[in-house]
């Protein structure tokens, strides 16, 4: 069961919004990422649609997509659509014409971006910036459905369908049903993974997120329950079945799998959040700051 200890002061609202300042993605990083985005963009449309826009047949995917995105973010998601011929054409290859398909979105935006590879999981054209940044464009085929038809090269080469759009409607849908609360919670817990080295994607977070945050009591709550919200995720994610190998994403019920375990290191940011919430009851304040800070790092204000 989880502890139920009475709440505390405003200043855990006060905190927990000065946190979110620091958690989300600056202002700056969004600027470079929007200009890059743009260019590799215009170059793919030029070469594939025979137009010079900077944001027509793109589409941000991932944590991106879905707004969970924190500081520190690294990878960038893109879904490029290409005509339907292009499908064709490379479809009726003998042998891998996904691998073709690949190289030839990667030749398209070498001529901007020299140092781009094809992805090691062989679905994706990669881009890495020197900021730490790396972008990763899954060229795309429109489907009647909605869905996208994409290429993987893998073992000789297949088509797989994904369906991004029906994910990031419904996180969407569902951040807007609890008062902006899965995404915060969303880049919260991301500061968590990044602080604490644990070993979780940011689609099962997110994926936990959701399913977490629609049936919690304080869902439609603000800043001020951040705290609680913190505490009873971590319980949530402790809770989850060790021998469980995946779940399914909200929208589009593509399987998410585990990276490995992050039960245990759930478990101590529980006990940390519990530490936390006891020490503003008490108006310990270096004890509050400590704890919050082994959950978050130096992202979480002090006291």
């Amino acid at each position: 069961m989880i502890k139920v200890i009475q709440h505390g002061s405003m200043s855990v609202a006060d905190d927990f919004r000065g946190f979110r300042a620091n958690y989300l993605v600056p202002a700056s990083t969004v600027g470079s990422i929007s200009s890059r985005y743009k260019l590799i963009t215009k170059r793919l449309n030029a070469d594939f649609w025979n137009t010079t826009s900077e944001t027509s047949h793109s589409l941000y995917v991932g944590s991106y997509g879905r707004d969970t995105a924190a500081r520190g973010v690294s990878d960038l998601d893109i879904a490029f659509t290409l005509p339907n011929a292009v499908y064709h054409k490379y479809n009726a290859y003998q042998t891998n014409g996904q691998s073709a398909l690949l190289q030839a979105v990667r030749a398209s935006i070498a001529t901007t971006y020299p140092t781009s590879y094809v992805g090691g999981d062989g679905q994706v054209v990669a881009i890495n910036f020197t900021d730490g940044i790396r972008f990763e464009f899954l060229p795309v085929f429109l489907n009647s459905a909605s869905t996208f038809t994409f290429a993987d090269s893998n073992g000789g080469g297949t088509w797989r369908v994904c369906n991004p759009r029906a994910e990031m409607l419904a996180f969407a849908e569902r951040n807007t049903a609890t008062n902006g609360n899965l995404k915060a919670l969303g880049r919260m817990a991301r500061i968590w993974k990044s602080h604490c080295s644990v070993n979780i994607s940011g689609m099962l977070i997110d994926t936990l997120a959701y399913q977490f945050i629609g049936s919690w009591a304080n869902r439609d709550k603000s800043f001020m329950y951040h705290d609680y919200m913190v505490r009873d995720f971590m319980y949530y994610l402790w809770q989850q079945d060790r021998n469980k190998l995946f779940w399914l994403a909200p929208g589009s019920g593509s399987h998410v799998y585990k990276a490995g375990s992050f039960q245990t290191a759930a478990k101590t940011a529980y006990d940390n959040a519990i530490a936390g919430i006891n020490a503003d009851v008490s108006k310990q304040n270096w004890a509050y700051t400590q704890a919050w800070r082994a959950i978050f790092g130096t992202n979480f204000p002090s006291r």
